[in-house]
């Protein structure tokens, strides 16, 4: 077995996924894509409102468990990963978000240069087939599709629309067009009904093209070194442990919570932890599973006069309807996320931006286990679910291993609500969920809150109601921050890990900051973007 190669790459997920392809598109550079799960071609992964499937299933998951937290009243949060190919785009709910400008414009305030809004936007438009189609705005002819649901979406979705504008929300019919703020439909990764995750869209087209190598259920466990200089990964497979070398560079794409652990156990992060665990430190990097960052909702469950998709897919015969629809034209309520509209809106007039983002779905499983949620158990009965999160949440966490063991899971600390910013958008946005329940048309159609429940009043008890309920949105980033100085971040503007050379993290961790929506689809971007660098980089080393 030759195990050289120009780039090896830790990580199959939505970012890894990504990379293999663009690295490997002259057919001449040879990439290993090293991934810790196994395949993703099973039906509850393509079928896209499979999703429910994989929330508790640890043969394609993580499935993490946080620290105690104390602003959620001491207690954890479940966090699924994506431990299969695809990553974490093969398990989520496929809302195609890219974010607000001023994101981006922050990333490079921040001292990044080439990460503004205009910067990264053509990575964007370069990543899309677009069902909308080419313009300043879109790209036709990419590898990944982004489905517009307008014609396909619950007419539900169009009243709570007309709802927000009442409250005097625009009403925007594409949240990656010219106005992204405001009350619309979401776009969704799917093609021909089917998920539309990175390992689709570019993994599997480049393995074909025969210069991209896959090797699955390979678990990293470290990173090869020559003095500060990365040259090769190594890792478990099938009870062996094997070594693979690169060329070029070593790219991590293992996410907020695998990259920084990696590097932390290759001797990349904060000496006196790397010392405690007699790990022998290659670079003092306090930085490292820094500056955690998330999105953290709770969901208001509202019993309906009118029917909603509980209807259609509550009795069993709702159920065999749904699935012949698929299986004839991929077409039906299986084709499509739960999350089918919502917005970026201002919680007031006084607010700069859109700071929260807004979830409403034609649906509810308050009868259902979590595990069994996500339509595919709703509720006996009509209902629907409001939900909202603080675009830009101002609390910190952090990732930590806590054993040299490779295969002893970090410990991980949102420190969600341990902000005084936070804890009032919390306030405003429980008081905005009451709001548009209680505006028409919405309101005509409601017959009263399910939960949290007409008796919990005030913005007091509606707080400790969120603390006791709220919950992760699954967008976890930042842990391998982006920044100018080396000791307040890991990686430079070119996504290269600073102290070391030949080492690049490329995925969600890298971002400076959480961006105001979903962020599967600006990790798509990085990776684009951090791939055209690499391949730029490699230019400049021949010349």
């Amino acid at each position: 077995m030759n195990d050289t190669f120009d780039y090896v790459i830790v990580g199959a997920g939505t970012a890894g996924c990504v990379l293999a392809n663009r690295l490997s598109a002259d057919g001449k550079t040879r990439v290993l894509l090293l991934e810790a799960g196994g395949s993703d071609r099973t039906v509850w992964i393509q079928v896209p409102i499979g999703y429910g499937r994989t929330f508790f299933d640890p043969r394609v998951n993580w499935m993490y468990d946080t620290l105690a937290i104390p602003g959620l009243n001491g207690r954890s949060s479940y966090w699924p990963r994506g431990k299969v190919i695809g990553g974490s785009g093969s398990i989520n709910a496929m809302v195609h978000v890219r974010g607000l400008p001023h994101d981006f414009d922050d990333w490079a305030a921040a001292g990044n240069a080439g990460w503004s809004w205009d910067d990264v936007l053509p990575f964007f438009i370069k990543a899309e087939d677009h069902d909308l189609g080419a313009s300043d705005w879109h790209g036709v002819g990419g590898p990944q599709h982004v489905t517009d649901i307008s014609a396909r979406a619950h007419p539900l979705c169009q009243t709570f629309i007309e709802t927000g504008m009442a409250l005097g929300f625009a009403d925007t019919p594409d949240f990656n067009g010219a106005q992204g703020e405001g009350v619309g439909l979401y776009q969704i990764n799917t093609r021909k009904g089917r998920r539309a995750s990175t390992a689709n869209a570019y993994l599997w087209p480049a393995i074909k093209r025969g210069s991209v190598e896959l090797r699955s259920k390979a678990q990293a466990t470290r990173i090869l070194f020559e003095g500060k200089r990365a040259v090769g990964v190594e890792y478990r497979r099938a009870n062996r442990t094997e070594q693979a070398h690169a060329i070029r560079e070593v790219i991590l794409c293992g996410g907020a919570i695998n990259s920084p652990q990696l590097l932390t156990l290759s001797g990349i992060g904060d000496a006196a932890l790397l010392q405690s665990l007699g790990i022998t430190p290659l670079v003092d990097a306090k930085a490292v599973g820094q500056n955690l960052q998330d999105h953290l909702a709770v969901t208001y469950f509202y019993k309906t006069s009118v029917p909603t998709l509980n209807d259609e897919l509550g009795a069993l015969s709702g159920k065999i309807k749904a699935g012949l629809h698929y299986l004839l034209n991929c077409g039906g309520p299986l084709s499509m996320s739960v999350n089918q509209s919502g917005g970026f809106v201002r919680s007031s007039a006084e607010e700069p931006r859109a700071n929260l983002q807004l979830y409403f779905s034609p649906v509810s499983y308050t009868k259902s286990p979590l595990s069994e949620r996500k339509l595919l158990n709703p509720d006996p009965f009509s209902a629907l679910l409001l939900s909202f999160n603080s675009c830009r949440p101002t609390s910190r966490g952090h990732v930590q291993i806590v054993s040299p063991d490779p295969f002893c899971y970090p410990v991980i600390q949102p420190n969600y609500l341990s902000t005084d910013h936070d804890i009032e958008e919390a306030r405003v946005g429980n008081q905005l969920l009451r709001a548009i329940a209680q505006t028409a048309p919405l309101a005509h159609i409601i017959t009263h809150e399910l939960a949290p429940g007409a008796h919990v009043e005030g913005d007091d008890a509606l707080l400790d109601d969120f603390r006791s309920r709220a919950d992760t949105v699954y967008h976890p980033c930042s842990t391998c921050m982006m920044g100018p100085d080396p000791l307040a971040s890991v990686v430079d503007a070119r996504l290269r890990v600073h102290g070391v050379e030949r080492l690049r993290v490329v995925d969600a961790s890298t971002f400076p900051n959480i961006t105001s929506g979903n962020i599967n689809a600006p990790t798509v971007m990085v990776a684009e973007k951090g791939a055209a660098m690499i391949v730029e980089d490699a230019k400049q080393r021949k010349m």
